[in-house]
């Protein structure tokens, strides 16, 4: 029986504990799940590192996840970001982490597979944080009707990164009935969140029959809690407090949910799919097009 390629699942920078803590997490429940793969987690890129990416002082190094997947007998490993959107330039650093942890494993092959977003199974998880912050019970058309979505990104100086949460954007507000979805960056890109939720206001005064005062839910776009995302909370406290006429929600992470398992394991399939043509560094993959998204999610909204 021929052994299946290894699963590294590359996250990319963070040095918080939970987050890491939530990627030992997604790969627990992949080993659980498909144990005729194995996988194992690591990080590359992170941002501030005065030794190597992928190297001591970051938790979970991503050549520390390789040598263990090598221990148990890989020769081939598939890297899956773990990305909702490309963060710039992401396939270089990635495709360096992986040539630097390659070297130490002579013969050992690699992939590179694609980010995870947007995808109509994480789209699906969305919607659920999203109610999770407006709190229990029935969501209402007249309910959603009012309600404006601002999905924060990470942001970059790559237009076409920061595009792919425009489109993420867009995919979740067709079908599910909110007033609207605006985008907003933490840093490096524009509009800013102050500036995201002045756009929200103005369409919540648009819209004054949809039943009730007009509400913002503001939504990460990131995986996992960390840095950006306690900065995003201070800058959404921060206009909130400034801005008491109209109510203000904030959604959590997504985190290491079963859709976002479910999606690694699409997007492994896929790379190992594609063999060579998948090449770590391929930028085929860091920037994917609509095609598995927009006929999947026409009605998402409805399941």
């Amino acid at each position: 029986m021929t052994t299946p390629p290894a699963l590294l699942i590359a996250g990319y920078g963070t040095r918080d504990e939970d987050g890491a803590e939530a990627l030992r997490a997604l790969v627990r429940g992949l080993d659980a799940r498909h144990p005729e793969v194995p996988v194992a987690g690591g990080f590359f890129g992170t941002p501030g590192a005065q030794a190597a990416p992928d190297g001591p002082g970051a938790p979970l190094p991503l050549g520390d996840a390789v040598g263990e997947l090598v221990a148990r007998g890989a020769s081939h490993v598939v890297a899956v970001p773990l990305l909702l959107a490309p963060t710039g330039p992401v396939a270089q650093p990635l495709a360096a982490a992986l040539e630097r942890a390659v070297r130490r494993h002579p013969g050992l092959g690699h992939t590179c597979g694609a980010e995870l977003g947007p995808h109509p199974r994480l789209l699906d998880a969305m919607e659920r944080r999203l109610d999770e912050a407006l709190g229990e019970g029935a969501r209402t058309p007249l309910d959603r009707a009012r309600t404006t979505v601002l999905l924060v990104g990470r942001g970059a100086s790559d237009p076409y990164a920061n595009a792919e949460v425009a489109r993420a954007a867009r995919l979740l507000w067709e079908g599910r009935g909110f007033a609207g979805v605006e985008t907003a960056f933490v840093s490096q890109a524009a509009p800013d969140v102050p500036a995201g939720l002045d756009r929200c206001r103005t369409l919540a005064a648009a819209a004054p029959a949809a039943g009730g005062p007009g509400r913002v839910v503001v939504a990460p776009y990131f995986l996992f809690a960390g840095g950006l995302f306690e900065r995003l909370c201070m800058q959404a406290e921060g206009w909130a407090a400034a801005h008491p006429d109209i109510e203000v929600y904030g959604a959590h992470t997504l985190g290491a949910g079963p859709e976002v398992a479910e999606v690694v394991m699409e997007r492994y399939h896929e790379a190992v799919a594609d063999g060579p043509r998948a090449a770590a560094g391929d930028a085929r993959g860091m920037h994917r097009t609509a095609r598995e998204s927009a006929p999947a999610t026409a009605g998402a909204g409805d399941r």
